[in-house]
């Protein structure tokens, strides 16, 4: 059984996800304690709670003191990653995108492909986007083997949340392939979306992408940053991303999302400073990449190594959980990661469509 201290490190919500898509992947049962010790607010809310159903859902499995407020539970992952259609309503405005990311890697050794539909939150502060995930995230993990498609079909904001998003992943046909990104070379592009729904008379999206593309501009030749006007959401809602291409083809992002109170130039402001400050460190990644690559360099068939832009409790909290689940050898030299993967695969990996 996998024993995990949820109060370790970070001590946040991503070691739970992160323990129970390795539980799943693993078939191992996995008993968790503490969990989000560290928060204002400990213990299992919606979105934690979801993950973990999720994982037994696709997976034929079940847990113990799945509730919220929770701060233990017992896991014990099915032994049948059949694939198949699944939908997931968070009930809130909790991440969506991050029970997404919870899936992937069960997902990538299921039996035949999982089309996931799921509702939540897309834009939110403390998680990475929608955007950032399909503009970034997951153009790096095709690199590595896999097949995935993640559509917006709905935008969905903080209080009420109802943003509707589908992901399709396909079972890989063996391990994942390791990534190399030491060297990121100059920025030769950049480009961006900017979202804002029941707000086109605010001009909100058209403010947030003129004052960005005018910060960016300073920096790199190519800017292009797309206006997208939204009247499907439950509320009036915004958001901002960008992402970056460097000549050795590296990808880093940068988003924020809006609020009541949070001027139009001042979301600007904030994702061009934190692209800036991310690629000015000459790291290959950004912020969110850092740690969010772990967990696929960790299955991977060799060694991955790339350069962050600064070492977070988030990156030791995930190098921990890869080491102590796993068994992958990790080392962080300076700003550079390696992760020794474990070259792993399942006879389940049928790479069906």
């Amino acid at each position: 059984m996998i024993e995990i201290d949820g109060s370790m490190l970070s001590g946040s919500g991503t070691l739970l996800r992160y323990a129970t898509a390795f539980a799943t992947i693993r078939q191992e049962p996995l008993h968790m304690v503490r969990i989000r010790a560290k928060r204002a607010k400990p213990g299992l809310r919606p979105q934690h709670l979801l993950a973990v159903k999720a994982c037994c859902s696709i997976s034929g499995g079940h847990v113990e003191g799945a509730e919220v407020d929770s701060q233990e539970i017992l896991y014990s992952p099915g032994k049948d990653l059949r694939g198949g259609e699944f939908r997931f309503d968070i009930g809130t405005a909790g991440s969506a995108t991050m029970l997404a990311f919870t899936l992937i890697g069960p997902a990538l050794f299921g039996r035949q492909a999982s089309r996931f539909s799921i509702v939540g939150g897309l834009f939110q502060d403390f998680a990475p986007s929608f955007f950032h995930m399909q503009k970034v995230l997951i153009p790096l993990l095709g690199r590595m083997g896999a097949d995935i498609k993640l559509i917006m079909d709905r935008p969905g904001y903080v209080p009420k949340g109802g943003g509707l998003i589908t992901m399709v992943v396909v079972p890989l046909g063996g391990p994942l392939k390791p990534l190399q990104m030491i060297q990121r070379g100059a920025i030769e592009e950049i480009r961006g979306i900017a979202l804002s729904s029941h707000l086109s008379q605010q001009k909100v999206s058209r403010r947030m992408a003129d004052r960005c593309m005018q910060l960016l501009l300073r920096q790199v030749p190519d800017c292009e940053i797309d206006i997208m006007e939204d009247s499907t959401a439950a509320q009036r809602g915004a958001a901002l991303a960008v992402w970056a291409r460097s000549r050795e083809n590296c990808l880093l992002g940068a988003d924020q999302a809006g609020k009541p109170g949070r001027r139009s130039e001042a979301i600007a402001d904030f994702v061009a400073r934190s692209l800036i400050d991310d690629f000015g460190s000459g790291a290959c990644t950004d912020r969110h990449l850092a740690d969010q690559l772990i967990l696929f360099a960790a299955l991977a068939d060799g060694t991955s190594e790339y350069s962050v832009p600064k070492v977070t409790d988030h990156v030791r909290a995930n190098l921990w959980l890869v080491e102590k689940i796993l068994g992958a050898h990790t080392e962080i030299k300076g700003k550079i990661l390696k992760v020794s993967g474990i070259a792993y695969k399942t006879s389940n990996s049928l790479h069906l469509s």
